[in-house]
């Protein structure tokens, strides 16, 4: 059998990045052998995180259009055209037998230069609501591994395998560590503990929601587990003096599985990483959906729970004044956790990445 050679090509956030070492490594399961080359965007995270996760990376200048008037705007076109170019020659160079996109900047430049190719492609598409690069390149995808149901809206039909979203294994393992998990962050397992995150990259009206809530959780005798972001971690530091018995302030959760066996309650943004691997760990949540996500997806991606009664949502513009009573109302409300954690729980995806690899294999083989 001839050695496979991979391309997974996005990122941007943690939310990407991920499931994309998640769908290297199920490969790499099903077929050792295979040679693997992520691309992805200069001075973005995927540029540490893989080679952190063992494989090798390139980088396209590639950059995001902003939203708003910026002179970076006026880069956007030269940037594009380079990374097609950059692109062009990965493919001719590499000779993969796939790309697989995951989402992020980098992922539309690589997959239409192995479309022109004729390299067979297949996309991941992690969101309830997709973006219009990935809907622009699911015409001429051969497969499209989707994470809800509803997605022939944006692709067509006979292309689309619901699959779930890839989380990492050892992340949603919780057995047997709820007493790991409390020497880990130090806290006492007969308190209600309270885990807040806001994504990879942090969360500032979060952040400033919880710094809002301190005094009245205080009050009600639960713990909090704060993951605070690069940017707000001194000022939560600042916040915390003299409650560190109860109050944890960490800039970033390495042990996110320690933190979700640890939690009663999650506080979360609705990236779809973070949804999915609360729907598998079967957490009570609420999420906060970040509002300049693209297309709005965060909050498309909480309704979807909200509407099954298995999440709750604070919007983004009210989370600093409601953050506080919702959290207190829910976390001592012992029914209501549980009737949370029962709903949410049919709604995480076991083994996406398997079979994500599995259609990659295939697809292979077809071509």
């Amino acid at each position: 059998m001839a050695k496979l050679k991979v391309i997974i090509s996005g990122g941007g956030t943690g939310g990407h990045i991920f499931p994309a070492i998640a769908i290297a490594n199920a490969i790499k399961k099903l077929r050792p052998d295979t040679e693997f080359l992520f691309v992805g965007a200069l001075g973005r995270m995927e540029m540490t995180k893989v080679p952190e996760a063992g494989f090798e990376i390139v980088g396209l200048p590639i950059m995001g259009l902003q939203r708003k008037l910026t002179l970076k705007n006026l880069k956007f076109p030269f940037m594009l055209l380079k990374s097609a170019a950059m692109a062009k020659k990965v493919v001719k160079d590499f000779k993969p037998n796939i790309a697989i996109g995951v989402g992020g900047y980098a992922s539309g430049p690589l997959l239409r230069a192995a479309n022109k190719a004729k390299v067979p492609t297949l996309l991941q598409e992690q969101n309830s609501y997709a973006g219009l690069t990935n809907k622009i390149l699911g015409k001429n995808a051969g497969k499209i591994c989707v994470a809800y149901d509803g997605m022939d809206a944006f692709f067509p039909k006979e292309k689309i395998i619901l699959t779930g979203n890839p989380v990492r294994s050892e992340v949603i393992k919780l057995e047997g560590k709820r007493e790991r998990a409390a020497e880990f962050f130090e806290i006492d397992l007969s308190k209600k503990t309270l885990l807040v995150v806001g994504g990879s990259l942090g969360a500032w009206s979060v952040n400033e929601a919880v710094e809002n809530a301190l005094e009245q959780w205080e009050k009600a005798g639960i713990q909090v587990i704060w993951q605070t972001g690069k940017l707000f971690h001194e000022r939560a530091k600042k916040a915390a003096i003299g409650k560190e018995s109860w109050l944890k302030v960490t800039e970033f959760i390495k042990r996110m599985d320690l933190g979700y066996a640890a939690a009663d309650l999650v506080v979360s943004r609705a990236g779809a990483l973070a949804v999915s691997e609360l729907c598998l760990v079967k957490k009570p949540s609420i999420f906060v959906p970040l509002p300049s996500a693209a297309e709005d997806h965060q909050t498309k991606n909480a309704k979807v729970l909200t509407t099954l009664s298995a999440a709750k949502l604070i919007k983004d513009s009210e989370v600093r004044e409601q953050l506080g009573q919702t959290v207190l109302e829910l976390i001592n409300n012992e029914e209501e956790l549980n009737r949370l954690s029962k709903n949410i729980s049919p709604l995480g995806y076991h083994d996406a990445a398997d079979i994500i690899a599995n259609e990659a294999i295939q697809l292979t083989i077809k071509n």
